[in-house]
């Protein structure tokens, strides 16, 4: 099975998808497949992809840093789901329509905010963000509809840093990172890490054309993107102008320390959690919405969900833009870890990679019903 799981991926290589792929298959805290396949660079130089090669993670870190220390604050009863956003944001008091947001509201994408907006393009710096987006008029009624959102997980990681009073990286470094013993697992990676990073696109091409696209009255400078081979940075524009760092993007990782950040969320593996706290992840709180979220994640009986027929439907889990994707089925203790790079050496659009992740979950539960 192992050599079917692997011989899949290959062929998704050569269906051009993407040009590398590392998958780890874990259950009961135990790793059962862990195998890499393609190239981390294709170009300007070839690099094969190994089982330790470190991913720009993209949007896991909403999961993997934010909702995780978003939880943990829950847990000390630091911060309640309920409150409301204008606690931490003056901004929201002052603007009526999102006076009633709440941190849940945040956490599980039913704000009524619009997904995405190059904040690059309005703003002189980051810090001036909240503000933005405590002006953007609202898509949807709170509560209505769970659309998902980077303004959502941007707000939450400026929450973060005004309630420990520094930077978010440094946050996960003291709160997550060190407690884990994690060597491979940062925002900005240092430079002697980069023989070890898969690259992502050549420029910003992608954001470039949907920034176009979707604000055709703003004239966009040459230079708001960028247009080099990015590897060893961010490729999420917003991060990027944030520094490489941010709440909704930037985390660095590979596939053995994600799996440790993974074990973090089911009861009977966590150290960072009092156990009860892992229900958190598995709850629906969007009950009756188009989408099921919990805490941070995605839940597996959301339709058309990634995760497919062969999880629990209280699985849950998360996708990154890169093509990085995991979920975790909490009935039996099971970690899927499927990281690609999906947006390098390809010209967008890039390929979307749902039947893909779909198949790898069938593949992997087959092997693990099979020992």
């Amino acid at each position: 099975m192992k050599n079917q799981i692997s011989a899949f991926l290959q062929s998704r290589i050569e269906a051009e998808d993407f040009p590398s792929a590392v998958c780890l298959v874990a259950e009961k805290g135990e790793i059962v497949l862990q195998d890499a396949v393609g190239l981390a660079v294709v170009e300007p130089e070839k690099i094969a992809a190994k089982p330790d090669t470190i991913y720009d993670l993209a949007s896991l870190t909403k999961v993997l840093i934010t909702g995780l220390l978003c939880a943990k604050l829950i847990e000390k009863g630091e911060i309640n789901p309920a409150e409301k956003a204008a606690k931490y944001f003056d901004e929201f008091a002052a603007a009526e329509e999102k006076r009633e947001i709440t941190i849940g509201n945040l956490l599980t994408h039913n704000s009524g905010f619009p997904s995405w907006k190059p904040f690059y393009l309005f703003a002189g710096s980051k810090f001036q963000i909240p503000h933005l987006i405590a002006r953007e008029p609202l898509v949807n009624p709170i509560n209505s509809k769970v659309v998902y959102s980077d303004f959502n997980f941007l707000l939450l990681g400026f929450l973060l840093e005004k309630i420990y009073g520094e930077s978010l990286d440094k946050v996960a470094k003291r709160e997550i990172f060190a407690p884990l013993d994690l060597k491979n697992t940062f925002f900005n990676p240092p430079s002697e890490f980069l023989g070890k990073i898969a690259a992502s696109e050549k420029g910003n091409e992608f954001e470039k054309q949907t920034a176009e696209e979707t604000f055709p009255e703003i004239r966009i400078p040459h230079s708001a993107f960028r247009e080099y081979q990015i590897r060893g940075e961010v490729h999420d524009g917003n991060c990027y102008f944030m520094d490489g760092v941010s709440g909704h993007a930037g985390l660095f990782s590979n596939a053995e320390e994600v799996f440790r950040l993974a074990q973090q969320f089911l009861p009977a593996t966590t150290s960072l959690f009092k156990p009860e706290t892992c229900r958190l992840f598995r709850t629906n709180f969007t009950k009756g919405l188009n989408e099921a979220r919990s805490i941070a994640f995605q839940l597996a009986e959301t339709p058309d969900s990634t995760a497919g027929e062969a999880l629990s439907k209280d699985s849950f889990g998360h996708l990154g833009f890169t093509g990085t994707s995991l979920w975790i089925d909490p009935q039996k203790e099971r970690i899927f870890i499927l990281l690609t790079n999906r947006t390098h050496n390809r010209r967008p659009p890039f390929v979307l990679l749902n039947s893909v992740r779909r198949r790898f979950h069938e593949l992997a539960a087959s092997l693990l019903t099979d020992n």
